[in-house]
């Protein structure tokens, strides 16, 4: 009992590699105990607990209402971006995000929250990785356990370099600051380290992953298995402007998994048992969020302050680029009458009906805003490997496209068979494929391209910001004034 409640205590622990421990209380939520980290990973039953903390943490509360774990962090990338749309105010939540507020302020929250929540991972991730070895249990559940624990520590660190770091500059010496690296379960006060230094960790943590899961089987999609470590490999190299590793991962990855034929689409944005889903959360009757959750916000049918007076839409020149023989473009509504639902879907007199709203995430109900979150499914590695391929002129780049084009559009075909055209179109095809997944500004920024919310159905008046230039210092968010104030050896970015 005693190791079981400082396990619990350890996984309360938000404290985090830049902070300096006299002043970790810095957020509300953080206890002041500490907790001897060797003593709860005495066994590998205790890893597990521990990683099961991890999948939970990416769908609890972290604060306000906002701010519920992976998903909220999903639809910061989207509001940042041009091709999702708010269509009025409605409780104000993202709205800041969406005007580019939020993270060019560092005393703002929402700067804050990616910041405490993937470092709260890391700080778990750390503790597993520490223990794993001298843990009593079977070998290969120390192996299931470590493997999983180095991949969500990559996952943090890419997600956390990628906001607060400059790009990754494919070619360069990449020297220019990304986000402090801890490596251990220590809270000493850690300078930023370079880009470069983050993108090396975060590869060796994949690829001793990928060697540590090897075998594992997964109870479930809310698991990491070697696959996910695979798709993250993948993602990562594509930044990195690694083509030909990204395109050997991404076909590693894709292994073993279906696309959705046009019959199932509609119904499978939601559920993580889709034969496409690599990887999501599902949500227990029990553990829900309520107006919290991803399906609060993003979801057609839910009946929320959120979303019945603003629906979420595509943005409108976006969607006429989408040929009328793809499925893809029955997800969205140009009318905004949406006429076709889903079976059983319905929405109330009191839900808004505006043009171009998204019908893709559909929630348990107007009354449960539960839904499955996709972090990873397996058409993004199709897209993967055929833009890496692209990018290396190699001739089997169209086919790679093709193989996943031609199911969600029967009657595609192409001329585009290299070259830039080829390139410019697997980019369509992935804001067409990804819209609401948490990557477009992510994209933005890889790609070194310009935000450009022009000519479309973006409101003067609700998204403000309509131009930002590529290179611009409002792609990198501003490190939390928490942060600064609590570790002397951070730096800001500029401002």
């Amino acid at each position: 009992m005693k190791n079981y409640n400082k396990l619990i205590v350890l996984l309360l622990l938000l404290a985090s590699v830049g902070f300096n421990a006299c002043q970790s209380d810095f957020l509300d939520e953080l206890p002041t105990e500490d907790s001897d980290a060797s003593s709860v990973t005495e066994t590998t039953d205790n890893l597990f607990s521990i990683v099961n903390g991890i999948h939970r943490s990416l769908y609890i509360r972290y604060g306000s209402q906002g701010r519920s774990g992976e998903g909220a962090l999903m639809l910061q990338m989207e509001n940042l971006g041009e091709d999702y749309v708010n269509t009025a105010r409605a409780n104000g939540w993202f709205i800041t995000t969406y005007q580019w507020n939020s993270h060019t302020s560092a005393t703002n929250g929402d700067d804050l929250f990616p910041y405490r929540t993937y470092y709260r991972i890391i700080r778990n991730a750390n503790t597993i990785i520490e223990g794993a070895e001298d843990a009593e249990g079977p070998e290969a559940d120390k192996n299931a356990a470590l493997g999983q624990a180095l991949t969500y520590r990559a996952f943090a660190y890419f997600q956390l370099v990628q906001r607060y770091g400059k790009r990754y500059e494919a070619g360069a010496v990449n020297s220019q600051m990304g986000v402090p690296l801890r490596l251990n379960v220590g809270n000493e006060p850690l300078a930023r380290a370079s880009v470069e230094d983050v993108y090396k960790q975060i590869n060796i943590d994949l690829d001793d992953a990928i060697s540590a899961l090897e075998g594992y089987k997964r109870p479930n999609k809310s698991h990491l298995d070697k696959s996910v470590a695979q798709g993250l490999k993948a993602r990562v190299a594509l930044v990195q402007g690694e083509y030909l590793i990204a395109a050997q991962y991404a076909a590693e990855a894709k292994a073993g998994y279906k696309l959705m034929n046009t019959t199932d689409y509609h119904d499978n944005f939601s559920d993580y048992t889709s034969d496409e889903w690599m990887w999501g959360s599902h949500i227990q009757e029990d553990q829900t969020d309520y107006f919290g959750n991803f399906g609060a916000y993003i979801s057609r049918n839910y009946s929320s302050s959120n979303i019945r007076p603003n629906p979420k839409a595509i943005n409108s020149t976006l969607y006429d680029m989408i040929p009328t023989t793809d499925v893809r473009k029955s997800l969205f509504d140009p009318t905004g009458k949406h006429l076709n639902l889903p079976p059983g879907v319905s929405l109330l007199s009191t839900h808004s009906l505006k043009p171009y709203t998204s019908q893709k995430f559909i929630a348990v109900g107007t009354g449960d805003s539960r839904m499955d979150v996709p972090y990873m499914r397996v058409s993004e590695m199709y897209l993967i490997e055929a833009e890496a391929k692209a990018r290396l002129g190699d001739p089997t780049a169209a086919d790679a496209l093709r193989e996943m084009a031609v199911v969600r559009d029967p009657a595609y075909a192409t001329t585009n068979t290299s070259g830039q055209a080829l390139i410019d179109e697997i980019l369509i095809q992935r804001r067409w494929e990804l819209w609401g997944e948490g990557f477009r500004f992510y994209d933005l920024k890889r790609l070194n391209q310009p935000l450009n919310r022009n000519g479309a159905n973006h409101q003067a008046s609700l998204a403000v910001i309509f131009d930002v230039p590529a290179g611009d210092n409002r792609w990198q968010w501003l490190i939390p004034q928490d942060a600064l104030n609590a570790n002397p050896l951070l730096e800001q970015n500029p401002l």
